[in-house]
């Protein structure tokens, strides 16, 4: 005898059908109050910072020459800022181009070695001198070698920009889950399947993690360089700005330099961040904010 299936009793709610996927749990969201402490606690720092700095400089009559007060190091700011603003322009164009070269090539290189284990062992120590001889050393070397002082300090800049990138794309890489490995082996996936589906997803937490250490290091070895490479004239960027500055004793001005590569960095780094949050913010761990 056979049972005949009548459906759910009277008041009884069918259960949903086990094919049907459910709805995906949106992470919770920020509290309003803490996006604004985020935001507000540096600023009332940053305030306070430069409310003690106006009283030092007013308290113990400190000659400009030694320390400007903030107010002159504003005046300076807006009225050298032709001169700042085309000096910024230059070094931001080779700490941007130096990046992008990193990204492309550290990218392209960790793929290259994580592919063959004998190109990685013949790579690898090379790569590590590289990143381990300081800039200024060899900067005399590629200044004679460039065929410009612009390229010099994109050659010097890229250096310092491009192992981070490397280093971190190839531990990504090498950090895939091997159970997800062998059941992309099992489906018969391919080598560059596999690179392209697994691998590289899976690498891109670290990926980004060297994109916001490179975005910093390519400002400082693009300012680094120029102090090595003594460029001077049209064409200078910030670096210059500060010697000449120094030999000059403007220093309002060298404070208004300074305060620029800072505000620079900030905003590489801020950038950076909201790249590597906009990416990672909907899967990975490291994004998503706890619910406890």
């Amino acid at each position: 005898m056979t049972s005949i299936d009548h459906g759910p009793a009277a008041g009884e709610t069918a259960a949903p059908a086990a094919h049907q996927d459910a709805a995906p749990v949106p992470a919770p969201a920020m509290p309003v109050s803490e996006r604004v402490l985020r935001v507000l606690i540096p600023l009332v720092m940053l305030a306070m910072l430069i409310g003690l700095w106006a009283w030092y400089v007013a308290a113990y009559n400190i000659p400009k020459y030694i320390l400007p007060g903030p107010n002159l190091v504003a005046q300076s700011l807006v009225n050298d800022w032709p001169i700042l603003g085309m000096a910024l322009l230059v070094t931001l164009k080779i700490t941007f181009a130096a990046l992008a070269i990193a990204l492309v090539g550290g990218v392209a290189l960790a793929i290259l070695l994580t592919q063959s284990k004998w190109i990685e062992l013949a790579l690898s120590p090379y790569m590590v001198i590289l990143q381990v001889t300081p800039v200024v050393a060899i900067a005399p070397l590629i200044l004679i070698y460039a065929p410009s002082t612009q390229a010099a300090l994109l050659i010097c800049a890229w250096i310092v920009a491009f192992f981070p990138v490397l280093s971190n794309t190839t531990q990504g890489l090498k950090s895939t889950d091997h159970n997800l490995l062998n059941l992309f082996e099992l489906y018969g996936a391919s080598r560059w399947q596999t690179m392209i589906h697994l691998k590289l997803p899976a690498a891109l937490p670290y990926f980004l993690a060297g994109l916001r250490i490179a975005g910093g290091l390519a400002l400082i070895a693009a300012v680094v360089a120029e102090f090595a490479a003594g460029s001077a004239g049209a064409g200078s960027g910030l670096a210059f700005c500060l010697l000449e500055s120094q030999y000059r004793l403007n220093i309002p001005r060298l404070f208004a330099a300074l305060i620029l590569l800072c505000a620079t960095g900030v905003v590489i780094y801020g950038a950076t961040s909201l790249i590597s949050h906009l990416l990672l913010r909907r899967w990975h761990e490291s994004a998503i904010r706890r619910e406890n």
